[in-house]
């Protein structure tokens, strides 16, 4: 005897719809030639001066995946690892002109794939839905709880 359901299966709506987000994110990032994780990097280090672990922080990457996203994009010529201005122990993400172009590029790539999924919806919908999760965002989930067993953190919002 399954239990019956008595509210919308919420969970499954939020966490399918971010997966298919992330991979049609993914797939036309991939058509310039970056990673959902280095367009993260890029945009958010072009910004200002952040360290590599301020970007991880960012990102909600682990030291591991900051370090191969860095070297990518190193190696693409699209930011180099430099002293901070103003703090000399720190290593600050520096972001190359060709990855200030690619930074760009690439939040135009976010921007339409975010304008596609949203003109799917009829009418007001759209500023209905984001109007709706900034106040869930904002509110009730701005912050998660203690759980007995850790579950996979989100992006954190930038203010």
């Amino acid at each position: 005897m399954a239990p019956s359901r008595t509210e919308p299966d919420l969970s499954f709506l939020l966490d399918h719809t971010s997966h298919v987000l992330r991979t049609r994110m993914a797939a036309a990032l991939a058509e310039i030639g970056l990673t959902a994780r280095m367009h993260c990097v890029l945009v958010h280090a072009v910004e200002e001066e952040r360290t590599q672990a301020q970007l991880a922080e960012i990102g909600d990457m682990d030291k591991t995946t900051m370090v191969v996203t860095v070297d990518a994009l190193e190696q693409a010529g699209l930011a180099e690892r430099r002293p901070s201005s103003t703090d000399r122990r720190a290593r600050i993400i520096a972001v190359t002109e060709k990855g200030a172009e690619a930074a760009r590029d690439s939040m135009r790539i976010a921007d339409r794939v975010h304008r596609e999924v949203l003109e799917a919806l009829p009418g007001d919908d759209a500023r209905t839905l984001v109007r709706l999760l900034t106040r869930l965002t904002e509110g009730l989930l701005a912050t998660p709880v203690e759980a007995p067993q850790n579950a996979r953190r989100a992006r954190q919002r930038v203010n």
